[in-house]
């Protein structure tokens, strides 16, 4: 396995397996927040089940954290062993992509989603693992009702947290528009499915943040 690691090959498929698990990680969350947009009383249903289920809080949360350490510290490793054996990135090694501004800037839109994600975990993750870990709180409760909805409108009053989240996930587009294709030609799709996952990748890197984009900015101006 060590040696799987070591080889180019190895490392690029690496990083393509953890990418296809960061998006359909990224497809769930965004089905789940997209409901607090259409029900508060669903999302938080929702969202205490997914908050108190043993498999999701004790097995999948675990993996997702590792995946996304995996995934971020896999990049910065072909960043830099490609700068050392090319003198050019991973990134402008890919083919075809090799022209674009998103190829090319793969490590400096992963910083700035790596940011993101820091400043998400203070929003939402940490105060949630003190409630139930610490607090021991896993009611789900405050002032009678789910609290989830309520959290989620809060954290979206301040116009400057609304715009860092709009920026990230302008990040994470150019950032997709570039991985998703590339995930897939590591795992050796063939030239003539290029078009087809292109295609597929623009819808996917374009739909789904700008559903995000949409669903803090109908918080911040639907707040009560």
């Amino acid at each position: 396995m060590s040696g799987f690691f070591k080889s180019s090959i190895g490392r690029k498929v690496a990083m393509a397996l953890s990418a296809f698990f960061l998006m359909f990680f990224l497809l769930q969350h965004f089905a789940i927040n997209s409901l607090s947009v259409f029900s508060a009383d669903l999302f938080n249903e929702v969202s205490h089940f997914m908050g108190t289920n043993w498999l999701i809080q004790f097995v999948m949360q675990p993996i997702l954290i590792l995946g996304v350490v995996f995934h971020f510290v896999m990049g910065f490793i072909l960043e830099l062993k490609n700068k050392k054996a090319n003198g050019v990135s991973y990134a402008k090694n890919n083919g075809a992509a090799n022209s674009s501004w998103m190829s090319r800037n793969m490590i400096w839109s992963g910083v700035a989603i790596l940011a993101f994600i820091i400043l998400h975990f203070i929003d939402f993750w940490f105060p949630e693992i003190n409630t139930k870990f610490i607090q021991g709180d896993w009611s789900g409760m405050h002032d009678g009702e789910l609290r989830y909805f309520h959290e989620l409108q809060h954290k979206f009053l301040s116009p400057i947290r609304v715009g860092a989240y709009v920026l990230a996930f302008i990040f994470l587009a150019l950032h997709l528009l570039h991985g998703f294709t590339s995930a897939f030609q590591s795992m050796g799709a063939t030239a003539g499915r290029k078009k087809t996952l292109q295609t597929i990748g623009k819808a996917y890197s374009i739909i789904i943040p700008f559903g995000f984009i949409i669903i803090a900015v109908y918080h911040h101006l639907n707040h009560h």
